[in-house]
Order: structure tokens, then C-alpha cells, then sequence
């Protein structure tokens, strides 16, 4: 659990102004925030195109990666191996979602977001990266928009599990991230985005919306406070059997 004190210690502070930070509505959201109750880890689009060119400014890897964030994916690949690993010593549901490829399976203008398909698209492209590959138990969710709350059957499986919180890691921040919390919120999900495991393809567009989730909508957390608050869940297990 973090401080109010606290609250602002976040990417963001080298953008957004102090002056802006101190207007009543948002000095109104300062809280403590908190992984909630019976929690699980939803794991948003970790497929192999966000990884395609390797470690390097989106910019500079568009032949080879026209959907990748470059160095902002890959920079986030051992915080979110840490998370994914907390996460399966805890016992804790775990989600993956990926776009649903199956062909017939929508109408014409049933898309995520409004771009064009890259003309360097391959037929893996949706597969989960391979830094991630889903184990037994996981379960992995087709979507065909950007929110994983929609047209799916996310909220059955969560309510059959008695999950209450969800812990929420991967991309793009602005885009199925956005769209993903913001829908389990309004749902009445608790939401922790962890801020280390959540990235995009322009850093400015990354830091901004987590600003503005964790002002309205969700608890930004960082991977060492939730992966510690899953080990104490591990380690309460382990006591109780």
C-alpha cells in the first residue's frame, strides 16, 4: 500500500506541470492506494508484434515493426516476467488477451481502433510472446475490440473465480489498456495498473494516461509494491496448509 504522500511519485512528474498537479481536482484524488481483495493478473495484448524489432525507438523500426513499441516493450519484459511469477506463486488467477484472428469471426468495421492493417502484418503476429507463454490453469481471452470487457467472456470467468481486483499489466497504455480499465471499473473491479509492466508506443502518450487512470479510474502501482503484496499472499497460503 502507498502513502498519500506518496501518490504523485510516478512516471508522469516530468511532464505534467506542478501547477497542474495542484488544481483542487486533482489534489482531490490524492488516496492510498492498494492491491484489492481476491485479485487477479490480467495481462493485456503480449503479442509477438508489439516486440518486433527489437530493443530500439519505435521510429526507427517501422519496416520491421510497424506495430511495435521498440524499446518501451522490451524494457518492460523482466518486471512483467517478476509480476507474472509473483502472480503464479500466490495462486492468483492469471488472464492473457490477444486479438481474435479466426477468420468469419466479425463484420466489416468490427476493429479495435480505427488504423489501417500494416501491410507487414504476419500470420503470428497475435500469438503471446514467448517471454510469456500462458501455462496450464491461465486462461486466454480472444477479443475483437480494445477492451477485453467487451463481447467476451471475461466477467463470467472472473465472477466464477470470486475474483474482486484485478491487477493489470501490458499494452498500449493509451489504447486496450485504457479501454480495458476503464471498463472494469466501470464493472466494480478495484483495478492496479502496474506502472514498470504497461507500456506504449510513445512515451509522452504512456506517462499522460496513467496520469489521468490513476487520478480517475485505477491505483498506478509499482511492480515491487504489488509483486510484495503477492508474496504475502504466498507466504499466508503457505502458512495455512
Amino acid at each position: 500500500m502507498a502513502k498519500i504522500v506518496d501518490f504523485e511519485d510516478h512516471c508522469w512528474k516530468d511532464v505534467i506541470s506542478e501547477a497542474d498537479m495542484k488544481l483542487s481536482f486533482y489534489e482531490r484524488c490524492a488516496r492510498e492506494t492498494f492491491v484489492g481483495p481476491s485479485p487477479a493478473l490480467i495481462c493485456i495484448d503480449l503479442y509477438n508484434s508489439a516486440y518486433r524489432g527489437g530493443p530500439l525507438p519505435p521510429s526507427e523500426i517501422q519496416s520491421e515493426g510497424p506495430n511495435s513499441c521498440g524499446i518501451y516493450s522490451h524494457r518492460a519484459i523482466e518486471p512483467t516476467k517478476k509480476l507474472i511469477a509473483s502472480a503464479r506463486r500466490a495462486g492468483i488467477p492469471i488472464f492473457f488477451c490477444t486479438q481474435d484472428t479466426r477468420p468469419h469471426n466479425r463484420p466489416p468495421g468490427a476493429v479495435s481502433t480505427r488504423t489501417k492493417k500494416s501491410a507487414g502484418s504476419r500470420p503470428d503476429d497475435y500469438d503471446i510472446y514467448h517471454e510469456f507463454t500462458p501455462q496450464d490453469g491461465d486462461v486466454v481471452i480472444y477479443k475483437q475490440r480494445a477492451s477485453v470487457f467487451q463481447g467476451t467472456p471475461i466477467v463470467s470467468h472472473l465472477s466464477l473465480l470470486g475474483v474482486r481486483s484485478l491487477i493489470v499489466c501490458g499494452e498500449s497504455t493509451s489504447g486496450c489498456v485504457r479501454a480495458s480499465v476503464v471498463d472494469a471499473y466501470s464493472t466494480g473491479f478495484h483495478v492496479s495498473v502496474v506502472e514498470e509492466c504497461t507500456y506504449d508506443r510513445v512515451e509522452l502518450s504512456h506517462k499522460v494516461n496513467l496520469f489521468d487512470l490513476h487520478h480517475k479510474y485505477v491505483d498506478v502501482m509499482h511492480v515491487e509494491e504489488v509483486v510484495g503484496h503477492l508474496d504475502n499472499i504466498a507466504k499466508l497460503k503457505a502458512a495455512a496448509e
